[in-house]
């Protein structure tokens, strides 16, 4: 039985691997023409979301997207997300409708292949340096100022806790809300890192449903710099409360180790 199960996780790994690569390789001369001049660039993010889309179908698991009714496809955003998978990125992608701008890690530009479409489409920013955080945060404004919703992991990084407890959110992007006055919209991932947690030097994929909760919006106007934390205790809680409800429900549907594909062992 024990075989049985090692067999059929590493299937599914590989099987989920071939559909998140394939797709890609035959997508990338399209990728490489769309971002050749910016005028393309929406349609190279919409070819981003069809990619996303067809490869989170692909994995042959439920996804479940909660509160698109709440937002406003006339209104600019600012995206405030747990950060807990690299699942994350192709999960809002599919989900968030509008032309999105991603602020991440600046290592995302140097994935063979992928790192150009992304230091061309998005906003990549080294957390270590003060001067790349204030170059993302002017980034992040203008693409604000021209229409384009951000999305901003507030964390900063994937939580050694992904999933359960969040890290300390940055001032960042509740700080551009309110200079800009900007709704945030908090989102709650609460599977993310079930399905492929952050294991360094080790690549894991689990079957398991994904979920994303999508927030009301919190107005920011009226608000000044002096409410920054105000505002960024006002999300924390919210995803934070959330990721609790969630946890607690999934040890209840679970409480013993399920089937070859399922999540348990990890």
């Amino acid at each position: 039985m024990n075989s049985l199960k090692v067999i059929g996780k590493k299937a599914y790994a590989v099987w989920c691997t071939a559909w998140f690569v394939l797709p890609f390789l035959t997508s990338y001369p399209f990728f490489r023409l769309l971002i050749a001049k910016p005028n393309r660039y929406r349609h190279a993010h919409n070819l981003n979301r069809m990619w996303a889309k067809f490869q989170l179908r692909m994995y042959l698991m439920p996804v479940k997207v909660k509160g698109l009714e709440l937002l406003n496809p006339s209104q600019k955003y600012i995206f405030a997300p747990n950060h807990s998978s690299y699942i994350d990125i192709p999960m809002i992608l599919a989900a968030v409708p509008g032309f999105l701008n991603f602020v991440g890690k600046k290592s995302l530009t140097k994935v063979p292949l992928w790192g150009k479409i992304y230091d061309t489409l998005y906003i990549s920013v080294d957390r270590d340096s003060p001067i790349s955080s204030a170059k993302a945060y002017i980034a992040s404004k203008k693409s604000l100022q021209e229409g384009r919703s951000v999305v901003i992991f507030p964390e900063g990084k994937i939580s050694p806790e992904s999933g359960s407890k969040l890290l300390p959110f940055k001032d960042g992007p509740f700080k551009l809300a309110i200079e800009q006055q900007i709704p945030v919209v908090p989102i709650t991932m609460p599977y993310n890192h079930l399905f492929l947690p952050d294991v360094k030097g080790k690549l894991i994929i689990r079957y398991h449903p994904l979920e994303m909760i999508i927030h009301a919006p919190i107005p920011t106007t009226g608000l000044t710099l002096q409410d920054v934390e105000t505002l960024k205790a006002q999300t924390f809680a919210l995803i934070q409360e959330t990721l609790d409800q969630k946890n607690h429900e999934h040890e209840h549907r679970n409480p013993t180790a399920a089937g070859a594909l399922s999540p348990a062992g990890i």
